[in-house]
């Protein structure tokens, strides 16, 4: 029997496409056509049947056809089709080679993530009174499609101190605490936001919105710890087993939407001016150093520190809802923030690259950072056991906590995965579950689902996944993450 290594060249997507398994864990996308580079894109073989039904492994190699491109274009183990770069892509571009900035390598939900709450609260303490918590939340934080806050809308001069300052001014505004500030990436927010970069239909869509859910694959998770695989590292982060957790999903809603609207028309212009050839046209670019792509960045960052403080909105509105139902502060309850990452954005980061530091603008489109211990940018509190990693999965099996590694930080700049990952359309998830009632499927596998509209429930339904698991388990084999915790959900909110 062959070993991995000497497997032989798969041809797949019904064309000339080349593929080959280097190891159990890794595939390669040798150079070929238009590449300026290879691809790598980790899997398992099982899971690379699944990935290699849509064209995410096409998007892996289009993406390496672009100016500027370091190192290798990357697929993560969740990887699946989307807007010109596949979700679930990493893709580094050096500005000194022509590199380029692309709205489609950050995606239309920009910084679209997720953060985790812990608590001293246990699962027991919290059995009764489940229902009466996943009602008060859905009471306090608006959920679904262009759900806007049902209270006073922000002022104009609000939006721009949003747009500039991100979590801080949520804090600013007394939502949290600046404890909270230390344990987001970045601190909850990015330099360099230009408000007036962003169109007014941007701000005029996300007025009414900072502190809402949103709809698709977003909501709100009220879990439990399970199954500790790192015991310090968990101890580090605080998560013990049994005690109740909250994961919160979302992003800059629909003013980051526009954001990417209103450029991707910008690009797709720069890209012929500048004699970019596009293998795709919506990897629509431009160069790094060109004004196009600098008012991209203050959009973008305005957009993102929007989703910044859209969550700490959100996890206040969380910590008030377990103080109401248990009538105790929630600092009593010990609601304290372990981290906030991002899944889709393009950044500023130093990587060595052949031996040599260079500065390189990293595309992150459902990926997440993955930063090693060690690592300046990671908070002070976890910097010996590297930059916390939330993973969450699909409702109804269970979540995962990482932590990044060395091997991360050489092999995809310090990036992984960011969730399960798609297997079937939303169409073909709705198409599965006609006649079934999910609200009773759910409650006997013992978690309460909210929602605005079952229809949202149906398309996100476990079965539209793959199972993260599985996802997980290549990414800690691979050395790209550390497995610490897995958690499993008791109540959730969707949009």
């Amino acid at each position: 029997m062959r070993s991995v290594r000497e497997q032989p060249m798969i041809r797949g997507l019904g064309d000339d496409l080349q593929l080959r398994q280097i190891d159990a864990y890794r595939w390669l996308i040798p150079r070929q056509g238009g590449m300026r580079a290879e691809g790598l894109v980790y899997a398992d073989r099982a899971l690379m049947d699944n990935i290699r039904g849509d064209e995410a492994v096409r998007q892996v190699a289009n993406v390496a056809c672009l100016p500027g491109i370091v190192g290798r274009s990357i697929g993560m183990p969740d990887i699946h089709w989307g807007y010109g770069f596949a979700i679930g892509g990493v893709a580094a571009f050096d500005p000194d080679e022509g590199g380029v900035v692309s709205p489609g390598g950050v995606g239309y939900d920009i910084n679209c993530g997720v953060r985790l709450l812990r608590s001293d609260i246990t699962a027991d303490d919290l059995a009764p009174r489940i229902e009466r918590l996943m009602n008060q939340i859905m009471r306090d934080i608006p959920a679904g499609v262009g759900a806007g806050y049902r209270g006073s809308a922000l002022s104009g001069g609000s939006v721009r101190e949003v747009l500039e300052r991100g979590a801080k001014w949520a804090v600013e505004q007394g939502f949290g605490n600046r404890e909270d500030l230390d344990h987001i990436e970045s601190g909850g927010m990015l330099e360099g936001a230009d408000p007036d970069q962003v169109s007014d239909r941007a701000i005029k869509r996300g007025k009414p919105q900072v502190g809402t859910v949103g709809s698709g694959n977003h909501f709100i998770e009220v879990g439990v710890v399970g199954e500790v695989y790192d015991e310090m590292a968990a101890d580090s982060l605080d998560l013990r087993p049994g005690n109740v957790t909250v994961f919160i999903h979302s992003g800059s809603r629909g003013l980051g939407h526009q954001v990417c609207t209103d450029y991707l028309d910008v690009m797709l212009r720069s890209a012929s001016r500048y004699g970019i050839e596009l293998p795709d046209r919506q990897l629509a670019c431009a160069p790094l150093r060109s004004t196009e792509a600098s008012n991209y960045f203050g959009a973008m960052y305005a957009a993102a520190n929007f989703a910044f403080a859209n969550r700490q909105v959100m996890a206040h509105r969380v910590r008030e809802a377990f103080a109401r139902i248990f009538e105790q502060p929630w600092e009593k309850l010990g609601l304290r923030l372990v981290y906030d990452v991002a899944h889709n954005n393009a950044k500023w980061e130093t990587h060595v690259v052949n031996g040599r530091e260079r500065r390189l603008c990293v595309h992150r489109k459902g990926a997440t950072r993955a930063f090693p211990p060690g690592h300046p940018d990671v908070p002070a509190a976890y910097r010996h056991i590297g930059q916390p990693v939330l993973i969450p999965g699909d409702m109804a099996r269970y979540s995962y906590v990482l932590v990044g590694t060395d091997a991360a930080y050489a092999e995809t700049f310090g990036s992984t995965c960011h969730g399960a990952g798609r297997r079937m359309s939303r169409r073909q998830a709705k198409r599965s579950v006609r006649g079934r009632d999910l609200k009773k499927e759910f409650r006997e596998r013992g978690i309460e689902v909210r929602a605005s509209s079952f229809a949202t429930v149906a398309e996100e339904v476990p079965e539209a996944y793959k199972d993260v698991a599985e996802v997980v388990e290549v990414v800690d084999r691979a050395g790209i993450g550390r497995k610490v915790a897995r958690l499993r959900p008791l109540g959730v909110l969707k949009g």
